[in-house]
């Protein structure tokens, strides 16, 4: 085996096109990812089961069915039915949809972990209902979850490679492609997998920068 320092020159350009699909997958889906989820755990608050029951049940059926099911689906089924969508875009709602039922789980925990003398003080205070979410609960709840979210951000980041079995070329497509055409697999597949380490690396900084600000 040999590396090609010129296998990895005439890689670069495709390099940068994947890389710029997989942020924009990763930066949208977590966006969806969190507020969807935060969505999902605030519907399964209210006091009503015609609400629970139902999002319950859609939230587990998502978090218990592979990802790369969910993503034939949404690209193969939907156009069936006559919605038809971008392979990034619906790379990008898909990853968002499916971790949104693991979001909401750690917005569940945080919300839980609120002390109970904090609903009292605004219940006491007669602050109106959404004014006690806004203001008391949820800063609270979302300090307490933030390293929970990060990782999850970092799981999104490695499953973004599935969007090639629905034709989006991110880093790992684009890296399949240029080896099958070239016949050079070592050099284009090593530069994705540093590029992965790295922007993990960059992205646990980022969250453990985060959680300073909050604490402080």
């Amino acid at each position: 085996m040999t590396w090609e320092w010129s296998a990895v020159s005439d890689f670069m350009p495709h390099f940068w096109d994947g890389l710029i699909v997989t942020l924009q997958a990763l930066v949208l889906g977590s966006l969806i990812s969190f507020v969807l989820g935060l969505a999902w755990a605030l519907l399964m608050r209210l006091p009503t089961r015609w609400v629970t029951w139902p999002v319950g049940a859609v939230t587990e059926f998502i978090r218990n069915t592979p990802l790369l099911v969910q993503l034939f689906f949404l690209f193969y089924v939907l156009p069936e039915w006559g919605l038809t969508f971008s392979a990034l875009t619906t790379g990008v709602f898909a990853i968002g949809l499916h971790y949104s039922t693991y979001t909401m789980q750690v917005y569940r925990a945080g919300i839980e972990a609120v002390p109970v003398g904090q609903w009292e003080a605004a219940t006491a205070l007669n602050l109106p209902l959404r004014r006690t979410w806004t203001a008391v609960i949820l800063p609270q709840a979302v300090r307490r979850v933030v390293p929970a979210l990060g990782n999850y951000v970092i799981s999104m980041l490695k499953d973004t490679p599935m969007l090639m079995a629905i034709t989006v070329l991110e880093m790992l497509g684009e890296a399949r492609l240029f080896s099958q055409q070239h016949f050079q697999f070592t050099e284009p597949l090593t530069v994705i997998g540093f590029a992965f380490i790295v922007i993990s690396y960059l992205a646990s900084l980022a969250l453990r920068a985060l959680e300073r600000r909050l604490v402080h």
